[in-house]
């Protein structure tokens, strides 16, 4: 018991910044893996069926997807660090 008061306070570790982070890193796999949501042909853009073109822009969504969990999960540790957050 003595052990608990003395200890400085725990935060979660599973918190709301990084439950969005762990969305934004899930939407990418969930949409390239749920394949009949895209297996078509129609609509084509600039002549490139939906299959190839869907994909290709998941690409670009989950770089920025990626880029928003990456700024959310440091500024979380810097704030739990004390640092200024941006």
């Amino acid at each position: 018991m003595a052990e608990n008061a003395a200890s400085p306070v725990r935060r979660p570790v599973v918190t709301p910044t990084r439950v969005v982070a762990g969305l934004c890193l899930l939407a990418p796999f969930i949409a390239m893996l749920w394949v009949s949501s895209y297996a078509r042909i129609e609509p084509t853009l600039i002549g490139i069926p939906f299959f190839y073109w869907y994909q290709m822009a998941w690409v670009l969504i989950s770089t920025a997807l990626t880029a928003v969990a990456y700024r959310l999960v440091r500024r979380e540790q810097r704030a739990r660090k004390g640092g200024e957050v941006r």
